[in-house]
């Protein structure tokens, strides 16, 4: 077991969530040679198979579901006690670490940064950026105090207070049929080409969208991945496709002949969560939750704001 390293565990973690040798490369900035050596090695070593790959397809066997699930938790643990030994060391008594989402609802965010802690009078707030599943990783490990995820996965070692339930809306061309509606489904976009959020973006949307359609029988004619609504509004226009994005992206992009519809799929809604390490006890954290939710109570927030429909 000495001879498993650190890059061995980051690279079949990469590999289960990518599932795929050159997207995991590209995660780990490392050639896809390089990696497969690492896996090779590490395959040896474990006397066992951890991944299959034919025709450019990477499937994760039992015992690599059974190392990989194992890898992240040392993984984790390592990179929490790393973080926690640094906060330490620069005294983070009066430092509260946030991250967001920029798939968010950017009035949810200042009011966070906007607080104010009578008892903390001196505190700051040090604010990042990233992707939902990122952000979950970096509050798991330390690297942030809390943060608040568009669509977040649920973990059983988070505390997550929702903030924010919306419908997921679609964003198609102002000459569609679907634009004579105020509120659109999945059967409405049958053989069409479909705009998604690439998988590593927003993993539980992405698997619910295309389990949904799975199991009513409607079928894209294909599938583009994206990682922002700009990407996305270029690929409705070049492609006269149907983009499913968050509310926030939508309306940022309904312009230039575009238009955009909330769904009325009760699966397909965005859950907009206020997440925190759950042994994370600090005095500071705890009352910051309590005054972010307050405050957007009493702001009408817990009561969704609506945005009117564009074309």
């Amino acid at each position: 077991m000495s001879q498993i390293e650190i890059h061995h565990l980051r690279g079949a973690v990469a590999i289960a969530d990518e599932l795929s040798f050159s997207r995991a490369a590209s995660r780990l900035k490392i050639t896809q040679p390089a990696l497969t050596k690492q896996i090779q090695v590490l395959e040896s070593i474990l006397g066992t198979i951890l991944f299959l790959r034919s025709n450019q397809r990477v499937e994760i066997t039992d015992p690599g579901k059974i190392f990989v699930e194992n890898a992240r938790t040392s993984l984790l643990s390592l990179d929490r006690a790393v973080f926690l030994t640094r906060a330490a060391a620069k005294g983070a008594e009066s430092v509260l670490n946030f991250g967001s989402s920029p798939y968010v609802d950017p009035f949810l965010i200042a009011t966070m940064l906007s607080l104010r802690l009578p008892l903390f009078s001196t505190f700051h707030v040090h604010a990042y950026s990233n992707l939902s599943p990122q952000l979950t990783m970096q509050v798991m490990t330390g690297e942030l105090d809390i943060a608040l995820v568009a669509a977040g996965v649920p973990n059983r070692q988070l505390n997550s207070l929702e903030v924010s339930n919306q419908p997921l809306y679609t964003l198609f061309g102002r000459d569609e049929p679907a634009a004579k509606k105020q509120a659109v489904s999945l059967a409405d976009f049958d053989d069409r080409v479909w705009v998604l959020f690439g998988r590593h973006v927003h993993p539980v949307l992405y698997e619910e969208i295309l389990s949904q359609s799975f199991l009513l029988g409607i079928r894209p004619r294909d599938i583009q991945h994206v990682t922002s609504a700009e990407e996305a509004a270029r690929f409705v226009t070049q492609d006269r496709g149907i983009a499913f994005l968050t509310r926030t992206g939508a309306w940022r992009v309904a312009h230039h002949g575009l238009t955009m519809r909330p769904m009325t799929d009760q699966e397909l809604r965005v859950r907009t969560t206020l997440i925190t390490r759950g042994d994370n006890n600090s005095r500071l954290l705890s009352d910051f939750v309590r005054s972010a939710m307050k405050k957007l109570k009493s702001n009408g927030i817990a009561r969704q704001r609506e945005l009117p429909l564009t074309g």
